[in-house]
Formats: structure tokens, sequence, C-alpha cells
């Protein structure tokens, strides 16, 4: 049982194991399957349904319903609600019948008055419940009733004068029943409008504020958000879409009625939930939302054709509403309960055996007090310096927990400012030949801070894997990086599935779920070089020109990676076996390679490792303080030759001064010690070390 257990976990991909149940893959999985299923049914139900005389009339009315689901998408978004679209699409249909019949005004003054009246009904819901703040549910209830009262009041006046005038306009003729290319016109402008919202929603500013208020309106206006006017213009542009519909609506059939839009309310609200528009806001697109239009468009439609009378049609519409509620309701309550069960998908793994440590052994991991006595800078000043390094005058920069790059001034390093607040958690940290300083970002990607404090970002996605099935193009988690000769910035990003607060069930999965990046300044191109590496971390020049050294933090080994030469895309492994978990990695002034062990091996976590189901077991049923983790309470740095001999080892077994060492960085005689959990920065004079070494070397691809 063990062999086949050890088989499936090695063969299987995280992908297969836990993706098909995350936020991204199940809010498109519904969506696209209840569309191919509807379609597959009917399809078998009245294969006349789908000739190419009834595609292209389904696709006007397509068209039509899409502008007002999308027009609903919208505001759910923003975490509203709207009722009167259904009643806002009657008003567009007769406003416009009047003013092309009755009042005879052109075609464009038509199209204007009508999208106005829209965004005059828009703007009053908008104010009352973004500006006065009232229920959005009570609001657009009576702003329906109020609104379908105004359209029958129309309607007794004007019917009979709408129902015997028919405009000569060939361009009214065309907006309803034109066609280009053999397209309905109203099907291809519905597209255009579609993807102008998909882009708005997904890249522009505007969309992501909507989103943001969506997801929590409290956040949104700590945040600086307009949070009243977000919801304002959400309102209007419903209105104006249902609007827009209704002119295509009034164009297509040229009449009105009192049942104009009854209860499109409802199978607007129906498609955008099925769609996966959550209740709740925060969540959803356009393209979700045309999804489930399709698809109740195709269930309203086909139950007519089969002779479903009108109100079996509306109970089933509205029973379907009422299943697709539910399921959003309690898929937001508890989806959180059943990701943590099924995603964590631990791997098969087995390390080689410990090597010796014992103190006066002939190891060269044996060990000793050799950072025990370190001087310390900043002690209490900072939090988190997961990496230290210098400019060319000998100031420290170290990365703080709160998103700051610290500087402390030379030559006493007393004295310290915040350089730059850049937000997120920086980590690694690197100078270019300009005297740039290029910081990875945890959950934001690489940036770029000039000598005069301008942040500028380089990027923060890759080009997505071809057979992910999660979207991986957005960068998680980059952690350290170097800069080759010619500028390219080589980068890790330590995983593409868990977030920084999460890494350590990254380290319970230890899978190859980590990768390295180049990104090209000469054309900011950004590209994936290497993939399934094991929290990849320690990226460093090794004084070639054509290849760097990278650390696998849960592999406990170090690679070799040529990016150029003879061997380019080669990638061998120089140490294979560490007795801990190896970190950052920077060069030595002797031509050899310091390398930070953040936390040391145990043969109790060894052993599980090659127990995926045990660590799958604990990570549902224990408590995450309590999990099996490696020992981070003792520091130790090592420095080991460019073709993997180790040559020292630096341990401070009391854990007094660096109970956890991240990061390391050879200056002047010195070397200076980093740790993501520390407050502090250690310092310990290297009494064989050139004193007048920089590690600048490292930054501009000199050769050591």
């Amino acid at each position: 049982m063990e062999a086949i257990e050890r088989l499936y976990f090695r063969y299987f991909p995280e992908k297969v194991l836990g993706e098909v149940l995350t936020k991204r893959w199940s809010d498109n999985a519904v969506p696209v399957l209840a569309t191919i299923m509807t379609i597959s049914f009917f399809l078998l139900q009245n294969p006349h349904f789908f000739t190419l005389s009834s595609l292209t009339e389904t696709s006007r009315q397509l068209s039509e319903f899409s502008l007002v689901v999308v027009a609903m998408g919208v505001v759910l978004l923003a975490g509203g609600l709207d009722l009167s679209v259904g009643s806002v699409f009657a008003l567009a249909n007769i406003t416009a019948l009047v003013c092309i019949t009755i009042l005879e005004w052109p075609v464009w003054a038509t199209v204007i008055a009508t999208l106005a009246v829209g965004a005059l009904c828009g703007a009053v819901n908008g104010f009352l419940i973004g500006y006065l703040r009232i229920r959005a549910f009570l609001t657009t209830l009576v702003t329906l009733i109020i609104i379908r009262s105004i359209v029958d009041i129309i309607l007794l006046r004007y019917a009979v004068q709408i129902s015997a005038v028919f405009p000569e306009s060939d361009l009214w003729f065309f907006i309803g029943e034109g066609e280009v290319l053999g397209i309905p016109f109203s099907f291809l402008v519905a597209i255009v409008v579609i993807g102008l919202w998909h882009v708005i929603l997904t890249r522009a500013r505007a969309g992501w504020h909507i989103t943001a208020v969506g997801g929590s309106r409290r956040s949104a206006y700590n945040a600086g958000l307009r949070v009243k006017f977000t919801i304002f213009t959400t309102y209007v542009w419903s209105s104006v879409l249902a609007s827009l519909a209704g002119v295509f609506f009034a164009a297509r059939l040229g009449s009105a009625g009192s049942d104009t839009g009854v209860g499109l309310e409802i199978a607007a609200l129906t498609a955008a939930v099925l769609g996966g528009n959550s209740l709740g806001g925060g969540r959803g697109s356009v393209v979700k939302s045309v999804l489930g239009a399709v698809v109740v468009l195709i269930l309203t439609d086909s139950m007519v054709r089969v002779g479903i009378s009108g109100g079996i049609s509306s109970m089933i519409l509205g029973i379907v509403l009422l299943v697709v509620v539910a399921i959003d309701v309690r898929w937001l309550k508890n989806r959180h309960k059943l990701l943590n069960k099924v995603y964590v998908s631990p791997g098969y793994f087995r390390l080689p055996a410990l090597p010796e440590t014992d103190p006066g052994s002939d190891s060269p991991y044996a060990l000793n007090d050799r950072l025990k006595d370190v001087s310390l800078i900043g002690k209490g000043e900072i939090e988190g310096p997961e990496d230290v390094i210098f400019d060319r005058n000998d100031n420290l920069y170290c990365p703080n927990r709160h998103g700051d790059i610290v500087r402390f001034f030379a030559p006493d390093y007393t004295k310290w400012e915040i350089f730059v607040h850049i937000g997120g958690h920086p980590l690694g940290l690197a100078f270019d030949a300009n005297e740039n300083l290029n910081v990875c970002i945890g959950g934001m990607g690489l940036y770029q801070v000039s000598p005069d404090r301008q942040v500028t970002k380089l990027t923060d996605e890759t080009k997505r894997t071809v057979l992910s099935v999660i979207d991986d193009s957005r960068l998680k988690l980059a952690d350290d990086l170097d800069i080759a000769p010619d500028g390219r910035i080589f980068f890790s990003e330590a995983t593409i599935r868990y977030d920084m607060h999460d890494w350590a069930t990254d380290a319970l999965e230890s899978r190859g779920n980590g990768r390295l990046i180049c990104f090209d300044p000469r054309d900011r191109s950004t590209k994936t070089i290497l993939r399934n590496l094991q929290f990849p971390n320690g990226v460093c020049m090794a004084g070639d020109g054509q290849s760097f050294f990278f650390a696998e933090t849960w592999g406990c080994r170090v690679n070799r990676y040529w990016f150029d030469g003879p061997k380019k895309g080669t990638c061998e492994t120089t140490i294979p076996n560490l007795p801990g978990y190896p970190d950052n990695i920077n060069r030595a002034s002797d031509g050899s390679f310091w390398v930070a062990l953040v936390g040391m091996r145990s043969p109790a976590l060894d052993l599980a490792m090659r127990m995926p189901s045990l660590r799958k077991r604990m990570a549902k049923r224990v408590a995450r303080d309590e999990w099996l983790f490696p020992n981070i309470n003792t520091g130790c740095v090592l420095k080991f030759k460019p073709n993997g001999e180790i040559v020292e080892s630096y341990w401070d077994l009391g854990g007094k001064n660096h109970p956890m060492v991240t990061s390391m960085r050879e200056h002047k005689g010195y070397l200076y010690l980093g740790g993501l959990y520390n407050d502090r920065i250690g310092r310990l004079k290297l009494p064989d070390a050139d004193p007048t070494w920089t590690s600048q070397a490292s930054y501009w691809g000199a050769n050591a």
C-alpha cells in the first residue's frame, strides 16, 4: 500500500490533486460546465434549435439579454443589487419608440435621449444607495415600482400612436435587424461593449476599485478609495447598459406592451449568479455573466419551444435562482474549510541520510559556536531584515516586514532612516550598475528603487504554463535575485501555490512548486527558465558570467544553472545533501560562496517526508503551530567552493543572537547576518577575509 501511495503522490502533480477545487478553477468551471450541459441537452431535445436562422434570431435576443446581465453583474461585483433593470429596460424601450415615432427625432438623438433617461434612473439609484446609504434591495425595489408606473402611464397615452406609426429610417431598421458579414449588428455591439467592460474590470483602475469596494467597503475606504462615488457609478452604468438593450429591443420589435421587461430582473440575476458572480460582491466578471446569460436564454427559449407554459417556466427559473444562491452562500461560508482539506497535497520526497554534525568530528558541518559573540546592529529597531546589502558608500540596507527599505549609515551603522516605503514584504535585494536597488517583494513581484528613491515596477507576471489548471502567470512569492553582467535579472519564485504567510504549508507539501524567472530590461520581457523546484531561493551569480547558484530550500541542496555559454540550459546539483534548509547565497572575498541555513533537519521530519498521507492527515487534523516543522531556532552559515566543497561553518547553538539566519553578506572583512524573524542585524569579524573587498563585485557581474 505504501508503494502504491508513493507512486501516486510522485507522478500525479498538484495540478490534478487539488487545483480543481481552488477559487479560480471552481469559479470558472461552474458557468462553463453549465453552458456546455445546457447546450448539449437542448441540442438533443431539438436539433433544429441550432440552425442558422434560429441562431441569428437568438443572437439578437442574447445581445439584449447579455447587456442587462452585464449591468446586473457590474452592480453585484461592487456588492450591490439592482432590481430595477427590467423596468429601466421597459422605460428605455418606450422612450425610444416615443422619440422615433411620435416626436420624429433622428436616430442619433433618439439613442442619446434613451441612454440619458437610463443614466438618470441609475443616478437616482446610485445617489440613494451610494451617498444616502439606503439598502440596495429596498431602493431598487421601490424604483422598480415607480419606473414601471411611469411606463404604464406613457403606454396609456401613446400606445395607439406608437403602434400606428412605422419609422421610415434605414438606420433604425439596421440597428434592429441589420447584419454585418452575416452577424447581427446588435450582437456585434454587445460583443464590443462586453469586451470593453472586461478590460475595464480586469485591467483598469476603475475596475479594480469596483472589485475592491465589493470585497470590503471598509477596507476600500481605509485604503483611500472613493467608495460612495464608485457605488454611484455602478448603478449609473447598470441603467445605461439596460437602456442600450432597450434601444435594440425597440428597434427590433417596434412595439411596446405592459409586459415588456417584466421578470427580466429575476432572469438577469439568475444568469449573473449562475455565471459565478457572488451575491456578496468582490467576485465575478462580465465573461462569467455572459456565460450565465447564454444558459438562461437557452433554457427559457427551449422551454417555450417544447411547449412549457409561462407560469411553469418562471417557476423553473425561480428554482434555479434559489439553488444557485444557496450554493453560492454556502460556498462562500465554507470554501476555506473545504479548500484546506482538498488543496494541500503533500508529495513523496526521500532526503539522503542526514550528514554528520557532531562537535569535534571531521565533518565540515561539525557544530560550533562561532556566531555566539557577533555584534548587533539595530537591535529592537527593525523587524524582519530578511536580506542585507551595501551601496558604494558602504551604507547598509535591509528590508522590514512593514514594507520599508531601511538604510543604516556608515561607518558605525547606529543612525538609520527609512530609505523608501515600497509595500508588501521586501525580501531579496541587489544593486545594478546604475546604483538602482532591485527588490523581490512577496506578493508583488520585482521592483526597482532609483538612487533618488523613485519606485518602479519591473514585472509582476510571467507566461502562463500551458498545461497548468490554474493561472500561474502572476507572481506569488518572488524572494531572491541577482544580476548578470549584461543586465538581465534572474530571480526565484519560491512557490506558485501559496502566499507568503502560507509558506509553511509549502514546506509541508515539499513539492516542486517553485520556479526561476528571468527579466530582461532591454525589452522588458519576463520568462520562466526553470520549473518544478522545491522552494528555490538564494540566486547568486557564479562569477563566470554564464551561470548562477541557487538553493532549493526544502530539497536541502544547492544547484548551479547555466544561462549562457556551452552548457546553456543545464542545471546541475552542486551540494546534494545539507544538514539544513538553505536560503540566500552570496559571494565571499576568496572566490568561494556563503549560504545561510534557515532551519535544521531532524530525523522525524525526514521520515515524514516519505509519508505524504501522514502529512495530509496532519494538515487536516492538527493545529498549524503543532505541525512537524524544520528547527528554525539554530542559525548556521556555511562557506563552500564552486565545486560544492564545504570549507567552513558558523553556528549559533544557543540561538541567542540569530535564531534564524536567512541571509549573509561579506563586506570589508565582516560578515553581516539577516533573518526573516529577527529584530537585528549581526556583524562578525572575519580574520582571514580581505578587508578591502566589497560585495559590489557580485552586483555588477565582475569576476572574483
